[in-house]
């Protein structure tokens, strides 16, 4: 299996719509790892982990979010993998 893990950083209207949980919701459905969480900045911050062709899914989804969201920015990075337990909301 081709794991993969990626640093997210989203940026726009992107705190106080429910981006967080609907990271989790994607998140849990493709079976990836990893965390989502608000910055103090207004964006938000994702480090995910499963495999490549989940992760490229999911970035995909980052640029368009929920229906409440405008997403202005989105920076991918490839990070080491690391261990991770489930997808959690902090």
């Amino acid at each position: 299996m081709n794991e993969k893990a990626v640093a997210i950083t989203i940026e726009g209207r992107v705190q106080n719509v429910g981006f967080r949980y609907h990271t989790r919701k994607l998140a849990q459905e493709l079976a990836l790892t990893g965390f989502v969480r608000n910055r103090g900045d207004g964006s938000v911050h994702v480090e995910a982990q499963g495999p490549a062709d989940a992760i490229e899914s999911f970035v995909i989804w980052c640029h368009q979010g929920p229906s409440r969201a405008r997403v202005d920015r989105v920076l991918v990075q490839e990070i080491p993998t690391g261990d991770y337990a489930g997808f959690v909301v902090r």
